[in-house]
């Protein structure tokens, strides 16, 4: 527990909690479209093993995860050096040792540990039904509709807290985030099904 009120603090003096909840939802957004994009492919082209579904679905989202943790890491790293230099400079002393030196070191980590969960997490709950699938579990219906459905409620619930966030509409702001995926789908039944 002392790790994440050691987190909760570091993120807090950094004010950077806020950018860690937007990449959360940014690349678990991203996740899910990508999934559903994937997955609607699968549905449309020719019939395809679900053993070779599933690793391509599964080597997307490793690549989004270590994509999202790599790009966080890096520019997050060059912002809080950034921001510590310039306090230091207003400040006249060096803070290496300081909390916001501490921060500056670990709060990169933080947000890429967000960024790249993010994608993975909500890649591998879309995934469930594949595998429930291949282990010889039966499902009430496809399991690549099953994968498309969780996709479209993850994105829907990723508006909706986007919505709760921002103080709108949490309904209006899922719908919005559905409306994405609902475009997405139609053009890639458009496109990949014709």
């Amino acid at each position: 527990m002392d790790l994440l009120k050691q987190a909760s603090y570091l993120l807090r003096i950094t004010r950077t909690h806020g950018i860690a909840r937007r990449y959360f939802v940014v690349n678990g957004f991203d996740g899910a479209l990508t999934m559903l994009g994937l997955n609607l492919g699968f549905l449309v082209s020719t019939p395809t093993e679900l053993s070779v579904i599933i690793s391509v679905c599964l080597g997307a989202a490793i690549a989004l995860g270590m994509s999202g943790l790599s790009s966080a890491y890096v520019s997050e790293s060059a912002e809080r050096r950034r921001a510590l230099t310039k306090l230091e400079a207003a400040m006249v002393t060096n803070l290496q040792e300081s909390s916001h030196g501490e921060a500056a070191r670990w709060v990169p980590m933080l947000i890429a540990l967000v960024n790249g969960s993010a994608p993975l997490t909500i890649s591998l709950i879309i995934l469930t039904p594949l595998w429930l699938s291949n282990a010889g579990f039966r499902l009430p219906l496809s399991p690549l509709y099953a994968a498309i459905i969780i996709a479209l409620m993850l994105i829907f619930l990723l508006g909706a807290y986007l919505g709760r966030i921002s103080g709108v509409s949490w309904l209006r702001s899922g719908i919005q985030t559905l409306s994405v995926a609902l475009v997405t789908a139609a053009l890639i039944y458009f496109f990949a099904g014709a």
